[in-house]
């Protein structure tokens, strides 16, 4: 057997060692997970704007209606028979995260399985927040009340809606070697290549239905590649030696970028903010967009609603003159049931008759 074939088989022994079906007793693993790197914030380069954005409405006191956020559909129709959709089915969970990093409070319209069973429990008098104590009072179960749900001003929807492949490409092929047959040769080759996502939003007024702004941004994505190989005869055999590295930026933290900064142009204008108070490059236009007019306007209601109104007090006639009789006051007595208004009772009427008292008053029988 030839010294090459030797030297194969030998490697595939010690490889075939790595992948043993003895498990650690300690752990049992069969093998330890590499890497250990913590878990860190997943902030794009817009999650400190959004945040920006939040400290300034809270230093000038303005606050957001709250907000809900519906589909955001992947709508590009890329799929792969064997990985499934290119694009994350998350961007409505993108969009929630980043409308509390702007301090927006937000109501759940995603996911509402476990409080409409929980709203079906309580209906039935099932539910209850103290449990133990059940079957000891009749009273002892969660109410429902009209209007306790939280309702939403305005909802975000929308889309990824492009998704496109290749927008350029290049590449550097360089290789060299003896002019031999035999001899040493090698190769470099670099190659990179760009594709871009693209999201639409539409923020809607829930209760008329009007869709008040819209956004569109793209995010370019780039990826690089390089080889170099060694290809030599060397006593008679073949040594091919190449090497690489790679990197693509990845797709779904595209798609979340994305989000982040058309939810910002939402919500500054949301807050009456400038759109480049905490993004230089934003458009920062004299123009006021529909939303801002709108929120500006319900600002100035929410805050002439926190303003009592002034009590009118309607001016009081002075009461008819009653004169007294033997230093009683007549606001001890009251009119007897059936007796004429005061407004109307004559003089005479007023005067004392029987035993002091006027006639048609009874004393008081209450406080």
């Amino acid at each position: 057997m030839s010294r090459p074939i030797v030297a194969v088989l030998a490697m595939a022994g010690i490889l075939s060692g790595c992948a043993s079906d003895r498990y650690d007793p300690s752990t049992g693993l069969y093998a330890r997970p590499i890497g250990g790197a913590p878990a860190t914030e997943n902030d794009t380069a817009y999650s400190e704007a959004l945040r920006c954005l939040a400290t300034r409405a809270r230093e000038q006191g303005r606050e957001s209606p709250r907000l809900a956020v519906g589909d955001i559909s992947d709508l590009t129709g890329r799929s792969d028979f064997e990985t499934g959709r290119k694009i994350s089915q998350g961007a409505a969970l993108f969009a929630v995260t980043a409308l509390t990093k702007a301090g927006a409070p937000t109501v759940e319209r995603q996911d509402r399985g476990v409080s409409e069973v929980e709203r079906q429990y309580a209906q039935a008098h099932l539910l209850s927040d103290s449990p133990d104590a059940a079957g000891q009072s009749a009273e002892n179960f969660r109410p429902v009340f009209a209007g306790q749900i939280a309702g939403s001003r305005y909802y975000i929807v929308g889309g990824v809606s492009e998704l496109n492949y290749n927008i350029r490409s290049s590449g550097v092929d360089v290789s060299g070697g003896s002019a031999e047959t035999a001899g040493l040769s090698g190769g470099l080759t670099h190659s990179g290549y760009i594709m871009n996502i693209a999201i639409d939003l539409r923020l809607v007024d829930t209760t008329s239905q009007e869709v008040l702004a819209t956004s569109s941004y793209q995010k370019q994505l780039v990826g690089r590649e390089t080889r170099v190989g060694v290809f030599d005869f060397l006593n008679g055999n073949i040594f091919d030696l190449s090497a690489g590295t790679g990197g693509f930026e990845p797709i779904q933290f595209a798609v979340r970028t994305a989000v982040e900064r058309g939810l910002y142009d939402f919500v500054a204008d949301i807050y009456g903010l400038p759109r480049d108070s905490c993004i230089k490059d934003a458009d920062s236009s004299d123009e006021v967009t529909l939303l801002a007019q709108r929120a500006a306007a319900e600002r100035v209601q929410m805050a002439a609603a926190r303003v009592p109104a002034p009590v009118q007090r309607a001016a009081m006639a002075p009461l008819p003159y009653v004169p007294t009789a033997r230093g009683l006051a007549p606001a001890y007595y009251a009119p007897a049931p059936g007796a004429p208004p005061a407004a109307y009772r004559s003089l005479r009427d007023a005067l004392p008759t029987t035993a002091g008292r006027p006639r048609g008053w009874v004393p008081r029988t209450g406080p």
